[in-house]
């Protein structure tokens, strides 16, 4: 057998160790390409979307209908030839301050306004329209929403654009005050939003108020509003006990019992 020359080991090093640096460098370069280009790609995107909401700005104000002030000093719709009252929220619980607007975009938006002024009824006539139960800053938001499709919500006035939104049928502010208050909802909170959501038909919030109360079922009547829903609407608790049954029905059928 052929001895191995003096260095031959020492010269094979050096071969691996340049073979290994030189994979390397040539993974390091083929991962630099990669991120290069996710971050072109991420750049374009950013950029794209930064361009969508310019435009989403700019029609906004081109939609925007332009705002007077009357002699009250109250900021409205310009040309407006309808105006809404809050019922019992003004002095001595009589009409609020009027909310000015327009009958092309109620009837637009709302199939209810559409009908009420369509129809030979009193609010056609008059070219006002009141609104029972809501207060003057819930009915002013309300019709802001109709113009703009932007609401400041905090939780009180998620609630009252909710009903509001129910009741004259505009169901893409429905879906936002529900995703707003869905966003707000806890263990403590679950009950009464429960209970608001099955009266005003709030699908989604029903839902996600009833999966916080069915993983806390052990502590249901411990619940602050617990005895106060079973004066007011015990029906609606026995549809929550109904539904603990069911999933517990469940989760036995698969055998985790």
């Amino acid at each position: 057998m052929q001895r191995p020359r003096a260095g031959s080991f020492h010269q094979d090093a050096e071969s691996d160790s340049d073979f290994s640096v030189s994979m390397l460098l040539k993974f390091c370069e083929e991962d630099r390409s990669y991120w290069e280009e996710c971050y072109n790609k991420v750049s374009k995107t950013a950029e794209e979307y930064k361009r969508e909401i310019e435009d989403l700005k700019a029609k906004n104000s081109f939609l925007r209908l332009w705002i007077q002030t009357d002699h009250n000093g109250l900021d409205g719709p310009g040309f407006s030839d309808v105006v809404l009252f809050a019922a019992k929220d003004g002095p001595n619980g009589g009409l609020s301050k009027p909310v000015p607007a327009h009958k092309a975009v109620l009837a637009s938006r709302s199939p209810v306004f559409k009908a009420m002024l369509e129809h030979e009824m009193e609010e056609s006539r008059s070219n006002n329209i009141k609104i029972n139960e809501v207060s003057y800053d819930a009915l002013r938001a309300f019709v802001n929403y109709l113009y703009s499709a932007e609401a400041f919500l905090d939780e009180r006035m998620a609630y009252d654009l909710l009903v509001l939104a129910e009741k004259y049928q505009v169901q893409h502010l429905k879906d936002y005050c529900e995703k707003f208050l869905v966003s707000k909802l806890n263990w403590e909170n679950s009950i009464i939003n429960y209970a608001f959501a099955h009266r005003h038909n709030a699908k989604h919030l029903l839902e996600a108020a009833l999966s916080i109360i069915l993983v806390n079922k052990d502590k249901l009547k411990n619940h602050r509003d617990y005895s106060e829903l079973v004066k007011s609407d015990p029906c609606l608790l026995v549809e929550i006990y109904e539904a603990c049954l069911a999933k517990q029905e469940k989760h036995c059928s698969t055998g985790s019992c």
